[in-house]
């Protein structure tokens, strides 16, 4: 059992999410940055979908009632057990995360994975629709699950910050727009909004000016989709995005680059160019 005793600005339970449901109406959620929570879990010997915690900013302070073997990924906080590698946390002790370095989220894995009830398949907190557990809070007692691996890696070294750069495949809605706004969300630098979230970061920048009047029939959405609302300013949709939206989307974000966007901080700036589609 691991007990929360700060949570930081904001920290969840996070698996790889719930594929397969959004004709259900049920986003797919998990965590923001995936490949960091894959790693953290790989250097545990755990199934690269296990549960743990994505912290935001950092900050969390946890408390082991059982020794256990932890990892950390993603944004590299101040701690004294150090980012990817595997280390040991005993009895009794405590966890001390601080800021990170760069970037947003920390991802924080334990062997077992953390075994709260799954919901719909997935342990995921679904910051939109609510679904899965509550965000941590002090007090909150995260169960932990038996472990199904064995510890084979010393040392993963986690890489610096990757250049906020968005590779963009152009549509599907890109005829909605005036010829050159794709040049333009391609022009210069977008700044990072502090209304950015797990739903999304919300950018501010150059307006993207629309060639159609009017509102779209609601359609299936995409991680990763820039929707743009009639304040011409994109929104690039994450985890915790809704199934379906009736904003145009000028271009959906590489899958590849989903973690980039992940990492983005409020005040941030990045950079968009275009991946013509195949």
């Amino acid at each position: 059992m691991i007990e929360v005793l700060a949570a930081g600005p904001y920290a969840t339970v996070q698996d790889l999410g719930r594929p397969g449901l959004a004709h259900l109406g049920v986003p797919r959620s998990g965590a923001a940055d995936a490949p960091s929570l894959r790693l953290a879990n790989r250097l545990l010997g755990n199934p690269e979908g296990l549960a743990g915690i994505e912290l935001t900013f950092g900050m969390a302070r946890l408390l082991f009632h059982d020794g256990a073997w932890v990892a950390l990924a993603g944004a590299p906080v101040d701690s004294a057990a150090g980012m990817g590698a595997p280390f040991w946390v005993a009895k009794g002790r405590e966890l001390r995360l601080g800021m990170p370095e760069w970037g947003l989220r920390t991802y924080v894995a334990v062997r077992g994975g953390i075994a709260v009830e799954p919901v719909l398949g997935s342990r995921s907190t679904d910051s939109l629709s609510g679904l899965g557990p509550e965000p941590l809070r002090a007090g909150t007692l995260l169960p932990v699950g038996r472990p199904e691996g064995v510890i084979s890696v010393d040392l993963a070294p986690p890489p610096g910050p990757r250049p906020a750069v968005l590779r963009v495949t152009p549509g599907p809605r890109d005829d909605w727009f005036v010829p050159d706004a794709l040049a333009g969300l391609c022009a210069r630098p977008y700044s990072v909004s502090q209304d950015s979230n797990r739903v999304g970061v919300r950018l501010s920048g150059a307006e993207l000016v629309r060639a159609k009047e009017g509102e779209l029939p609601s359609e299936g959405m995409v991680t990763g989709a820039i929707q743009v609302p009639p304040s011409g300013q994109p929104i690039v949709f994450l985890a915790d995005h809704p199934p379906t939206g009736g904003y145009p989307v000028i271009g959906v974000v590489r899958e590849a680059d989903l973690p980039v966007a992940a990492q983005l901080r409020p005040g941030d700036e990045v950079r968009f160019t275009v991946r013509p589609a195949r």
